[in-house]
């Protein structure tokens, strides 16, 4: 997990960016349903109106306003009068200066506080109008009732504020602003058409910003993820390139092929959703609910999450042991593939394809049987959550509806609740995706992490030695034991031989000897158990990878090449070396012929494991790598198993005069491939029963004559 995080790390400032990206997205997805309210509250009920305060007020009108409360709400206002030295301009802008004076609000007043003052006497002043006609009354008149009448209307007024809900004392506040536009005769349609268009522009332009950001998110965070994956399966890729066989007999091929590409890909899917949906979900959703938490209706929220919860809660619980079982199938349906497909001509050889077919289709209906659970309790969601969205609608609705009939709260703001409640669920539906792809991507995380998290046994030491240049090509092995992690029985016991550069060392035995073994242990696949091996003088756990594999050339049993072109599975160890270098390698492995023979020749094309061409023509290629890469060693295990007895001959003839300098180490099965060695070594169950050239173990080691007599007549022996 923390070299996944550490991956993750070297995109941390995109990261950042994609999170400021979706707080301005929340902010403006938070904002347009305020505007929404306001086009309903302000822009249709207030007719534009949208402050509870005088902007021009007539000054017999603010003067009982002012008998009505103890704040000095006339220092707000500047009075005009016909001797007002800007008379005439306000007079165009207010044709009722004629009939009357009014009062202007000044400009360097605070709004908020004018508002604050202003509420309390424009909520009694409509309440007493509604039982009194104050139009006729002077202000003295006023003055007068107030003062023999304290305990009789202005308390009543003054007890029934404090029961009523700020929003709506300031919208009563609004409505005598109306009353008094009206009495002024302002055009009240144009004040409304300018705040509605007003209003409108902006909710358009915030959209068009909610789509850029949108867009750029989006952009930012599929190519972060992108590149997440890509980092992750290179990662993945070159840890398993440093496994040992150890860690390789662990993990099945199929496994490993799962775990960096249908794996990878379920992590990089959660991962663009994390970044668009799952970080954006709380960040909408704590704003929706600090938006509403002052409304009444609040709990109405909490009994939608809550149901939310207890259904996603109840889905991870059910789906997760479920996707754990999926990945296992993908892995066991990828085997059985590999295995049919590698193994094609001997399954109809043996006629067995029906068998076969039983095989492959009880692993596709076993992963589609899960599948089909896992959909059909995935599908069950999106039904489940329509019911709990609609439900709590209606919910609000129905409860909304009564409180604006009861006159406790405003269309516009039911408008605003349904929608900031419908942006809280909407963000737990973006935290329920989560459940959909956690559980597969926690598995996926999880099986990532075993590959990166798995300790490779065969490790290089921080400072390594380097080889003797005198004693380049020397391989010695000193009392090697080795036991295979996994196995029971020790399958080398007291291992010894020097092979000097020049030689040729031949190592014979029976099936199961040991002979692999001793190849495998020199470029270090496997760590001996005990003794050690010297290759330049140097015990090969102290030298690097590179140096001590740089001097190796091997040539496994099985010819594995790549797809490409023959030339490039030559030039597979050394791409820079000359063409001139890759014929001679080619000819030196008897390969030339049937190359030649090709229309392209060298750059014939060779398919995925060299499946095109022949046994032979595949281990006559893999010698030529070999020989290509021109090391000190050379490694022959079982080599020449594909080759006639005519071609085998002559490899090892070229063999013997182009590698003249090279130590040559060759496991056979056939005595005619040893013959001629410099020292052939014969193995039974794991230790050394002779040494020697072929005559001396021809009349001394009976398993050597034994096994030389079932191959060849005797006189071609002596």
């Amino acid at each position: 997990m923390y070299q996944i995080l550490t991956i993750l790390k070297k995109y941390s400032l995109a990261i950042i960016v994609i999170v400021g990206l979706l707080f301005i997205q929340a902010n403006c997805d938070l904002a347009l349903p305020e505007y929404t309210s306001n086009i309903i509250n302000v822009g249709i009920q207030q007719q534009g109106v949208d402050t509870a305060y005088y902007k021009v007020v007539r000054a017999n009108v603010l003067n009982k306003l002012a008998i009505l409360t103890n704040d000095d709400i006339l220092a707000f206002y500047q009075y005009i009068s016909s001797d007002s030295p800007d008379y005439e301009e306000y007079l165009s802008k207010y044709p009722i200066l004629k009939d009357e004076s009014i009062y202007i609000l000044k400009d360097d007043v605070d709004p908020k506080k004018v508002e604050e003052q202003m509420i309390l006497p424009e909520v009694i002043y409509m309440g007493l109008s509604s039982q009194m006609d104050l139009s006729k009354m002077t202000t003295e008149e006023l003055s007068y009732l107030l003062t023999t009448n304290a305990s009789g209307k202005m308390a009543e007024y003054q007890d029934k504020m404090q029961d009523i809900d700020p929003d709506l004392m300031k919208q009563y506040a609004i409505n005598a602003v109306i009353a008094e536009y009206q009495a002024m005769n302002i055009d009240l349609e144009n004040m409304q058409m300018k705040y509605l268009t007003n209003t409108g522009i902006k909710m358009v332009l915030l959209s068009l910003l909610i789509m850029a950001i949108i867009i750029l998110s989006t952009f930012v965070s599929g190519v972060v993820a992108s590149s997440f994956a890509r980092d992750l399966r290179s990662c993945i890729v070159h840890k398993i390139m440093n496994y040992s066989n150890k860690e390789f007999n662990e993990f099945s091929t199929s496994s490993l092929i799962t775990r960096s590409t249908n794996d990878v890909q379920q992590i990089q899917m959660m991962f663009t959703m994390l970044m668009r949906m799952i970080l954006y979900a709380p960040i909408i959703g704590i704003g929706a609910l600090v938006k509403v938490v002052h409304i009444n209706m609040v709990w109405v929220i909490g009994i939608g999450v809550g149901a939310i919860l207890i259904l996603v809660i109840t889905l991870m619980v059910i789906a997760m042991p479920k996707f754990q079982i999926v990945q296992k199938l993908i892995d066991r349906i990828n085997l059985v593939v590999r295995e049919i497909l590698n193994g094609l001509p001997v399954i109809r050889a043996f006629a067995n394809e029906e068998h076969e077919r039983r095989r492959f289709d009880k692993a596709n209906k076993d992963l589609m049987c899960v599948n089909l659970f896992t959909q059909r309790l995935m599908a069950l969601m999106g039904p489940m959550m329509n019911l709990i969205m609609n439900g709590i609608i209606v919910l609000i609705y129905w409860v909304g509806a009564r409180n604006v009939d009861m006159g406790t709260m405003q269309v516009g703001t039911l408008t605003a609740l349904i929608t900031y409640t419908m942006q809280v669920i909407m963000s737990f539906l973006m935290l329920s995706m989560m459940s959909i792809m956690a559980p597969r991507a926690i598995v996926a995380i999880k099986r990532v992490a075993e590959v990166l998290n798995k300790d490779i046994a065969i490790k290089e030491k921080k400072n390594c030695l380097s080889m003797d240049p005198k004693k380049r090509g020397l391989v010695e092995f000193r009392d090697v034991t080795f036991q295979y992690p996994d196995g029971e029985d020790e399958v080398l016991k007291d291992i010894s031989f020097v092979a000097k550069p020049g030689q040729t060392i031949a190592i014979i035995g029976a099936t199961g000897s040991g002979k692999s073994t001793i190849i495998n242990l020199i470029p270090r696949f496997f760590d001996v158990t005990k003794g050690e091996i010297l290759v330049g003088g140097v015990n090969i756990k102290d030298l690097s990878f590179k140096e001590l594999r740089s001097a190796i050339g091997v040539v496994p049993q099985k010819g594995l090449l790549f797809s490409g072109t023959i030339a490039s599975n030559i030039k597979f160890a050394n791409p820079d070396i000359s063409d001139e270098k890759m014929r001679e390698a080619a000819k030196v492995a008897c390969a030339e012929e049937f190359i030649l023979n090709k229309e392209d020749e060298y750059l014939a094309p060779i398919s995925q494991g060299g499946d095109n061409v022949s046994g032979g023509q595949r281990q006559r290629l893999a010698i030529a790598r070999a020989i290509a890469k021109e090391p000190d060693i050379l490694l022959f295990d079982d080599s020449f198993s594909a080759l006639d007895y005519k071609t085998d001959r002559e490899v090892r003839r070229h063999l013997a005069r182009y590698c003249k300098n090279a130590t040559k180490i060759i496991v056979a099965q056939r005595v005619a491939t040893v013959m001629n060695a410099d020292a052939i070594i014969v193995i039974d169950d794991g230790k050394i029963v002779g040494m020697g050239s072929h005559k001396e173990l021809y009349r001394k080691c009976p398993l050597y004559k034994e096994i030389a007599l079932s191959q060849l007549k005797e006189e071609e022996l002596i």
